[in-house]
């Protein structure tokens, strides 16, 4: 059910938040002790908030957009008295004094928060199994990987155990598990949506979105959440435009940039290729023109991206130091002792490699020679998004190489995980929009998405295209059978 059709249904008085909320707690309870999307379910407050709508809708106050409306948020945004954890031992007992910007506009738009979900460890991984509270499973097939870093908010859409979601996207931590989900995820502009809130990781990449089972409901999430906070220096001053306006426009008359290096590339997967293709014919048909368009330095991100994020990893996680908050070794031989035993107990090994990484790129000698040059390479994709943008309206990739991957098929080969990032990566070092939509299954019934990319603050324009498409496209409903996905 759609969240437009939901608050119809709600204020006709047809069905209450109490039913929609006990609903989807059920749907809990039932499926993910085997697909283990939630750290924590808030099962009393759910209920509590559910109740407050129902008895405002009983007085007859207006309701708010997306009243009663249940809610899942990736466990790196803080929320006020209710564990925050990042999926590391480091924060296993941190409970925020304050409410990220972004939940609270949830909050107060009516929204219903049914759980934290799980994801890799400070949101670094690809397959949501760097979580030190036990891996994420796809819920089409258990035995394959949700994507990561916010498999949890992905799996629990999928898998119908609540209506949306929240995640941040660093390189693709949205987008590459909605396409392994078979959900539909979107990555704001940077400075779009405020960070305030969110547990940082790369601050300079790191963009906060939203999952959906539509274009339509991740608009709406959209609206909730985007705007100008003072509280983060980074976020745009930009007026919020109505996101829902464009969704019934015809994409008639639009260029749509097939982007050249994207499809000639070792690695991707035939079946995803043929799939992405087949989508790019369909914008065709609904009278699109597709245009052949190159971005010479596209396949540059992942090189340029992991020398930039981990750096800034390694800044941003220096302040876990055992003193003021978070994970305590239990050494008191020195300050130093104890702090180096901390961070060495509290951090698992992927956060770990990437703030070894980081410093390393740091180090006196070596920043010019990788954190300085990799900023000159951002600098160079960007420019060729602008040329690519001068000639054409969006850009199409597929937006991961493959579908998902069995459980543990990475996990001794970091570079292997890191590759399945490759297509999404350049959209956040240059701060542009992209959204993932469902456009196909491989031959064993697990979901393909396509990646519609924006220029800055062309949301709706984006939201427009990947509207049409999945209208026309209407890929769930062919859909083969799966695990835990509801019908």
């Amino acid at each position: 059910m759609a969240i437009a059709e939901w608050r119809q249904q709600l204020e006709r008085g047809e069905v209450s938040a109490r039913e929609l909320t006990d609903h989807h707690l059920a749907r809990i309870e039932a499926v993910d002790s085997s697909v283990h999307a939630f750290l924590e379910v808030t099962a009393d407050r759910a209920r509590a908030d559910a109740d407050r709508l129902d008895e405002a809708r009983a007085a007859g106050e207006d309701l708010p957009p997306l009243a009663g409306v249940p809610i899942a948020i990736k466990d790196n945004l803080c929320t006020k008295g209710i564990r925050t954890t990042c999926s590391s031992r480091m924060l296993e007992s941190f409970v925020p004094p304050y409410e990220s910007t972004v939940t609270d506009r949830l909050w107060r738009s009516g929204a219903v928060l049914i759980g934290k979900t799980n994801l890799d460890e400070f949101a670094m991984g690809g397959s949501t199994e760097t979580s030190a509270f036990g891996p994420t499973a796809n819920p089409w097939n258990t035995e394959y990987v949700p994507g990561g870093s916010s498999g949890g908010s992905a799996a629990a859409v999928a898998a119908g155990e609540c209506m949306a979601s929240l995640g941040s996207d660093t390189g693709g931590s949205i987008r590459q598990p909605a396409s392994f989900c078979g959900v539909v995820g979107l990555k704001p502009t940077y400075g779009r949506v405020s960070r305030y809130g969110l547990v940082a990781f790369a601050s300079s990449l790191d963009q906060v979105g939203p999952f959906a089972t539509s274009v339509s409901d991740a608009a709406e999430l959209l609206q909730a959440i985007a705007g100008e906070d003072p509280r983060d220096s980074t976020c745009l001053k930009a007026p919020v435009p109505n996101y829902r306006d464009r969704l019934g426009r015809s994409v008639s008359g639009l260029r749509i940039g097939v982007v050249r290096e994207c499809f000639d590339q070792e690695g991707l997967d035939p079946q995803v290729k043929a799939s992405v293709l087949a989508a790019a014919d369909l914008l065709q048909s609904l009278g699109a023109e597709l245009v052949d368009v190159s971005c010479p330095r596209f396949n540059d991100g992942i090189a340029t991206y992991y020398v930039i994020a981990p750096s800034e990893a390694s800044a941003n996680l220096a302040r876990y130091d055992g003193v003021k908050y978070g994970f305590r070794a239990d050494d008191a031989s020195s300050l130093a002792a104890m702090t180096a035993r901390s961070r060495a107990e509290g951090f698992g090994s992927e956060v770990q490699r990437r703030i070894l990484i980081g410093t390393y790129a740091l180090s006196a000698g070596y920043v010019d020679a990788y954190y300085r040059k990799a900023q000159q390479v951002r600098t160079l994709i960007r420019r060729d998004f602008e040329t690519a943008f001068a000639s054409v309206d969006v850009l199409l990739t597929p937006t991961a190489p493959s579908t998902a991957f069995a459980a543990g098929a990475h996990a001794d080969d970091p570079l292997a995980m890191y590759l399945a990032d490759l297509l999404t990566i350049p959209a956040n070092l240059a701060g542009l929009p992209a959204i993932n939509v469902p456009c196909g299954f491989d031959s064993t019934g697990l979901p393909i998405g396509v990646q519609l990319i924006g220029n800055v603050l062309e949301e709706p324009l984006l939201l427009q295209v990947a509207h049409q498409y999945e209208q026309s496209a209407d890929v769930m409903a062919r859909r083969p059978e799966g695990s835990f996905i509801p019908a």
